[in-house]
């Protein structure tokens, strides 16, 4: 058996030509509570559906990364709370242990496009940490998009991160950062993270452009477009501005670093705001859902 394992339907839809949208399961796995988890997995793909491209939910079950999960594999995973989390080196072990595990943005990048597919919707990248200047923390989610030829869509990245450096390090990477009818940098939560980037595209024949471009040039990194949720979706920017300094002051407080900071902020975050981040992110997944699927179909046109 050869790795990963692609369904029939987004193998057909590949070799046709037709729109393929990739989509991550860490949302499932570790992103999203039950029984909303299962729930946005399968209305993404719905949506997906809806706007006439075939969807590619990315998971590994029982140690086979799969292109395409079924509806019973979706539900395996959502239901799953054993399930691990992994990045592109953590493949291999899942396999050998035989794990379910949701993938990454960097793993589900790497894995759409060892099955030929061009574009992937997530809600936001992963980036520098604050710190990393001594830490070294920083995601793979950037070193693998240096080098997977696709066409991500995102909403940014999480305010708890470090954006001025995730900004840096896109640039030294030679990863292309597209602003979706901004030239702001979006922040997940809010449309503006308050940091502006250098280039704007205003629709997806644009994007579709840059990509053929680049195709032509033989660079392999990924498009990043960065598609900043609805003003009228986001979080209350003074709301969200409060909530993460006191997230901030509570990990110092109680000693939180390392890997646990990240869950930790979030879930601060997400009682300060009294459940209304979970919406937010919500929003975020299907507004980019939206945007990768017009991508795809430019492309494929």
């Amino acid at each position: 058996m050869s790795l990963p394992v692609v369904s029939g339907e987004v193998r057909r839809a590949v070799a046709e030509g037709r729109p393929v949208v990739a989509l991550e399961s860490t949302i499932i796995t570790h992103g999203l509570p039950r029984p909303d988890n299962g729930e946005v997995a399968r209305a993404a793909e719905q949506q997906v559906r809806a706007a006439g491209a075939v969807p590619a939910t990315i998971g590994v079950i029982d140690g086979v990364a799969t292109v395409g999960l079924t509806g019973a594999q979706l539900d395996r995973l959502a239901g799953d709370r054993a399930a691990v989390k992994a990045s592109v080196r953590d493949l291999p072990i899942a396999a050998a242990k035989g794990r379910n595990a949701g993938t990454t943005v960097a793993a589900t990048s790497f894995l759409a496009h060892r099955a030929g597919i061009r574009v992937f919707a997530t809600g936001g990248l992963g980036g520098v940490h604050h710190g990393a200047a001594t830490s070294f923390d920083e995601s793979a989610d950037l070193v693998t998009l240096a080098a997977t030829p696709l066409v991500v869509v995102s909403a940014g990245v999480k305010s708890i991160l470090d954006v001025a450096a995730t900004l840096e390090r896109l640039e030294t990477l030679n990863i292309p950062v597209l602003g979706y009818r901004t030239l702001r940098f979006p922040g997940f939560y809010v449309a503006d993270s308050g940091h502006a980037i250098e280039h704007s595209v205003g629709a997806p024949a644009e994007v579709a452009a840059v990509v053929t471009a680049r195709d032509e040039l033989g660079l392999r990194s990924a498009v990043l477009v960065a598609n900043p949720v609805p003003a009228a979706e986001q979080l209350d920017p003074t709301l969200h501005d409060r909530a993460l300094a006191e997230a901030w002051e509570q990990a110092r407080e109680q000693g939180v670093s390392g890997h646990d900071i990240t869950p930790f902020l979030l879930d601060r975050i997400r009682t300060a705001t009294g459940g209304r981040s979970l919406a937010v992110n919500i929003a975020v997944y299907r507004n980019n859902i939206a945007l990768a699927t017009e991508i795809a179909t430019a492309l494929a046109g």
